[in-house]
């Protein structure tokens, strides 16, 4: 099995339950069945016509079509069941949302060296804020983080929106929200990520970047695979995703030209900060199976490049560390 398949297993201890993607969606390629073709001889001479095709059984053959017995689509009349994503169209990020589990399906964003270079906010004037847009039977609230021991984390940071407040502000709605563990991961080695994504900038003047959470499988003392993961809230309403996803998109500006595609995913947990980011690269359809969404169907092979072939995907652990802490007394 290719280290790509294998890298969500990476990091045994604060991985765990990744394995579970490279045991369920190694493909394995099918044994093709044999093909059986039948000769039909025929000689020559006088033959009989083919006799007519039979008529249905039970019906004239001049007979009205059935009128249909029920209407399944009859519900409709009542209103769409769903689901429904509550597409987020903001300034700084676009978003889809699960309002069975109170979190995003996924968040996108656009970065530039231009956007990165501007710094007209500033994060403490920004405050976190439920999505009023959600109904508010389906909406994360405050009070589902308070003392639950994980951090509001951004799917879309703070940090890449620095051109505008508004901008920034669009990032602290609850739906660019997931529950992430803290110390060890949202304040460290997910900031570092985040890091990476805005330096890939210096190489392409445009990135585009996904970001999810994932609710995997893990195998149990039974040997059985099972999904289980924390729901927090009183009631019980935001769930605690088990792995998170970024996708990333770097262009090469030119109309038409070369994408350089990166996926990785990252168990939610205390990673060590010398964990090389390439142990959770990825192939693109290993988040595409576990998401069940799809990222690129319209990129052409022949535009796609590999991001990780093209720069060097590691991450610089800077000595934020502390100033991450002081934003998470807020959390």
């Amino acid at each position: 099995m290719s280290k790509v398949t294998l890298a969500i297993v990476a990091a045994a201890g604060a991985a765990t339950g990744a394995v579970a993607t490279a045991a369920l969606w190694s493909t394995k390629k099918e044994t093709p069945v044999p093909v059986v073709t039948t000769t039909t001889t025929t000689t020559t001479g006088l033959q009989k016509a083919p006799p007519p095709p039979p008529l249905p059984v039970g019906r004239h053959p001049h007979a009205p079509p059935h009128k249909a017995l029920v209407d399944p689509n009859g519900l409709f009349q009542y209103g769409f069941p769903g689901p429904v994503n509550d597409l987020r169209p903001a300034a700084s990020l676009t978003s889809s949302f699960d309002r069975e589990r109170r979190n995003p399906h996924w968040v996108a964003e656009h970065i530039t060296p231009e956007s990165l270079s501007e710094n007209n906010a500033d994060r403490k004037h920004s405050v976190f804020v439920e999505d009023v847009a959600i109904p508010e039977m389906f909406r994360a609230k405050l009070k589902d983080y308070f003392r639950s021991g994980y951090d509001r984390g951004h799917q879309v940071p703070a940090a890449d929106a620095k051109w505008s407040q508004e901008a920034m502000d669009d990032t602290f709605a609850l739906s660019n929200m997931c529950p992430q563990v803290g110390d060890g991961f949202n304040r460290d080695y997910w900031a570092h990520f985040e890091d990476f994504c805005r330096r890939l900038t210096k190489h392409y003047p445009s990135v585009r970047i996904v970001t999810g959470p994932l609710y995997l499988p893990k195998k149990e003392a039974d040997g059985k695979w099972r999904v289980s993961y924390e729901v927090i809230g009183s009631p019980p309403n935001v769930a605690v995703p088990t792995h998170f996803y970024k996708v990333i998109f770097a262009e090469d500006g030119q109309q038409g030209g070369k994408v350089a595609l990166g996926a990785f995913v990252l168990p939610n947990a205390k990673i060590p900060n010398n964990k090389p980011l390439t142990d959770f690269e990825v192939p693109l359809s290993i988040v595409e199976r576990a998401s069940g969404l799809e990222f690129a169907t319209k990129l052409e092979p022949a535009r796609r490049r590999s991001l990780c072939q093209e720069v060097n995907c590691s991450l610089i652990v800077k000595e934020y560390a502390q100033r991450q802490k002081s934003f998470g007394n807020n959390q």
